[in-house]
């Protein structure tokens, strides 16, 4: 009885929230941290972290229908940083594979998402890596919903790295002066080579279970992004915890340091 009252509390609390919505602007460009998978096994008494992991890339799904329903253009989920790669293997290569899963459930016909791996793809297990190729390119050409993509071997000081050096390659390539490429360097060389095809400057960034910090995460595109913490564990978020991200953006006054 108590759980049908509360589902019938959230319910309402919801449309509140929906309404509250309609007409206030809202983010094109979301990254989210998807954390707190380990501890939320934990605090449920689960031994296997990787079962948090597990209960974390099913919420993906859900997550993205959210983002569907609020017209939400891209969202960046961040699933695995660079740093994240040097964790011992029998910790890391369950991870990897649960993450590869995840993009190949996304990939799967009859989803309206085009997907895209963004990070140093090359730095994963080779079969990991010709996974996330194979599933993000069956993807390409989907027009019905919301852009994502997925940062995996992600690091945000390294994205600017090889977004620099793939400017400067670029340049060599065709034959330019390095000396006259400095005179002319800007930032929208960089912006044009990072990793996501998209490109577009980050409006929110979200991050689940508490803590507050963007750990690498967007360091470029979240230059003047809102930023919402949410203290509930990855697995437990819920729609109820998203449309509170978007009224709280809704409420900012963006000013980009005028």
């Amino acid at each position: 009885m108590r759980a049908k009252v509360r589902a019938a509390l959230d319910a309402l609390y919801m449309k509140r929230l929906v309404r509250e919505l309609e007409g206030r602007p809202r983010p094109q460009h979301i990254g989210i941290m998807l954390d707190g998978n380990r501890r939320w096994a934990k605090m449920s008494g689960i031994d296997d972290p990787r079962e948090g992991y597990r209960a974390g890339g099913a919420k993906v799904l859900d997550f993205l229908r959210w983002c569907d329903s609020a017209k939400i253009e891209h969202v960046t989920l961040f699933m695995l940083s660079d740093d994240n790669l040097h964790r011992p293997e029998e910790q890391l290569n369950p991870l990897i594979d649960i993450i590869a899963e995840v993009v190949e459930q996304l990939a799967a016909p009859g989803n309206p998402w085009p997907v895209e791996a963004v990070g140093a793809l090359d730095l994963l297990p080779a079969e990991s890596a010709a996974r996330l190729k194979t599933a993000t390119a069956a993807t390409q050409g989907r027009k019905g919903g919301t852009k994502v993509d997925v940062a995996v071997g992600y690091g945000g000081r390294r994205e600017i790295v090889d977004a620099v050096r793939s400017a400067l390659t670029e340049h060599s390539s065709q034959g330019g002066d390095i000396d006259d490429f400095i005179e002319t360097f800007t930032m929208e060389h960089i912006s044009k080579h990072l990793y996501s095809k998209t490109r577009s400057e980050s409006d929110l960034i979200i991050r689940t279970s508490g803590e507050q910090r963007l750990s690498g995460f967007l360091l470029w595109q979240s230059a003047y992004a809102e930023v919402h913490f949410c203290e509930t564990y990855w697995p437990d978020f819920r729609e109820i915890d998203f449309l509170r991200a978007l009224r709280s953006y809704s409420l900012r006054e963006r000013r980009y340091g005028r």
